[in-house]
């Protein structure tokens, strides 16, 4: 077990946790994925062990993923989840750590508390919340301390989380129940149709990652995916190409770019002007699909680039956030909102 400080940043997202110890940086990163036996109710595995086994599982067997579009969705689940990964990290131990819990910007006060009992029942003493944009900004270290406009632009597994941040804080902000997992489905559905091929989300999350773009490719490339015939119940191979998923993936990316346009028109005109000259800031797993930078780049005519390391940036937002514990509102997103940049 390792022995790490108490104090922990948490990057809770739809598709994966990643914990981060404060001064050894992040020490954990696990799909959100939970294996329970429908019997007893006991944790069968969690993480990668449990994400191996979606749609492969026995009846008495259930691997589900208890946290969608960025909040919540299985209370108990997301509960045994966390007590398992603060386990894996702290050890067993007397002292239970502080928590900073990325949350998307739209949450609403019952899924603040449900987010904040779930952490506490799981183990942790404090409970601090901080939003996923903000995170994201400190994670990437950009200057947002001053009155200069920054972008982030957070597309996770459940949620595109859009922010403007200017002062330590967020400025303008909104999110869309679109993200890496509505590619998935995308994915999924068109070849059920086109093919009449029926595969699982593990399958249609590697065909996205390998071949997978926004943007016609240079080079059309393609892979070979598995799965079940639809009318025969057989197994069945089938070749898709990225020219293929580039027709798929339309509808979610359209959808995100309708919401960085909307935060746009939102946003105050000197904002706006300091967004031309300091660009847009894309983070998460999602983000890093080919192609995706450079079509924002062409809707929105700002500079956009993806971020180092994009998928991790939130936890270590979280992680750079615990430097601020002492002087943010346990609890509360809005009080810690305000307090964290300007100590």
């Amino acid at each position: 077990m390792l022995k790490l400080s108490r104090d922990l940043g948490i990057d809770l997202g739809s598709a994966n946790v990643r914990i981060f110890a404060e001064g050894k940086g992040i020490v954990l990163r696990e799909p959100s994925v939970v294996a329970v036996d429908k019997t007893s109710g006991k944790v069968l595995k969690v993480g990668a062990e449990a994400r191996s086994m979606l749609g492969r599982t026995p009846g008495n067997v259930e691997a589900v993923r208890p946290l969608r579009t960025g909040v919540i969705s299985d209370y108990d689940m997301t509960e045994k989840l966390l007590r398992s990964l603060f386990l894996q990290v702290t050890g067993y131990t007397l002292i239970r750590p502080r928590v900073v819990i990325s949350v998307p910007s739209g949450i609403t006060e019952v899924e603040e508390r449900a987010v904040i009992q779930a952490a506490v029942e799981a183990g942790a003493r404090r409970t601090y919340l901080i939003e996923e944009p903000l995170a994201a900004a400190l994670g990437a270290e950009l200057d947002i301390s001053g009155p200069e406009g920054y972008m982030v632009v957070n597309i996770g597994g459940g949620i595109t989380d859009v922010a403007v941040l200017s002062m330590g804080a967020v400025a303008v902000s909104s999110s869309a129940h679109v993200g890496g997992d509505s590619f998935d489905s995308a994915l999924i559905a068109y070849i059920r149709k086109r093919h009449g091929v029926l595969i699982g989300e593990n399958t249609a999350e590697e065909a996205k990652i390998t071949i997978g773009c926004v943007m016609e490719r240079s080079r059309d490339v393609s892979m070979v995916v598995k799965g079940r015939d639809i009318k025969t119940g057989l197994p069945r191979e089938v070749e898709i190409f990225s020219s293929e998923l580039c027709e798929v993936f339309k509808r979610p990316m359209r959808q995100i770019l309708d919401e960085i346009v909307s935060v746009l028109e939102h946003t105050e005109a000197e904002l706006v002007a300091d967004l031309a000259q300091n660009g847009i800031l894309l983070v998460g797993g999602a983000s890093q699909i080919y192609g995706l930078a450079e079509l924002v780049s062409q809707r929105t005519e700002i500079p956009c680039r993806v971020a180092e390391d994009a998928d991790s940036c939130v936890a270590r937002g979280c992680g750079r956030a615990l430097a601020w514990l002492n002087s943010m509102q346990e609890g509360t997103i809005n009080l810690a909102r305000k307090k964290i940049m300007r100590e």
